[in-house]
């Protein structure tokens, strides 16, 4: 009978998992959701600031047409470009000034997850009988939260 009991305790097997394992698993996932989420969450962002991005595209062609047709329109403005714009979910305004030498269509955000609302500044240049405007992008908030393109 001895042998029995003794048997029967060194084929008992461990189930489950111990406190400690399930401590250490759930320590590791901590980790890398602190890493992970950061960058995720700026990732968001900027996907939502270039589909802004994305529409200002329109804004783009208008003064590029507007101006290569009259390159002597000063001041620059949504009616002279023959552009209308209505609000979008993650777009505010699109607004034109400067001239047609030196456009500027400036793009306000919302909705984005940023802190606050990021204005693109899109600044064109014609140079002299090129026949085109050449643009550059740049922003108002911290570089991770745009588009490469806008980044200084």
């Amino acid at each position: 009978m001895k042998e029995h009991h003794c048997s029967a305790q060194t084929s008992r097997q461990q189930a489950g998992f111990t406190l400690i394992e399930l401590m250490i698993v759930i320590a590791m996932i901590a980790v890398i959701v602190s890493l992970a989420l950061p960058v995720y969450t700026s990732y968001t962002i900027r996907a939502k600031v270039g589909e802004a991005l994305s529409v200002a595209a329109a804004a783009k062609t208008a003064v590029s047409a507007t101006c290569i047709e009259n390159p002597t329109i000063d001041p620059l403005t949504d009616s002279s470009a023959g552009y209308s714009f209505t609000p979008s979910k993650y777009v505010a305004s699109i607004g034109f000034s400067g001239s047609c030498r030196d456009p500027v269509i400036t793009v306000i955000t919302r909705n984005t997850g940023a802190p606050a609302p990021i204005n693109l500044i899109l600044t064109g240049d014609m140079p002299d009988d090129a026949g085109r405007l050449n643009w550059v992008c740049t922003a108002n908030t911290a570089n991770r939260n745009v588009p490469a393109e806008c980044r200084s």
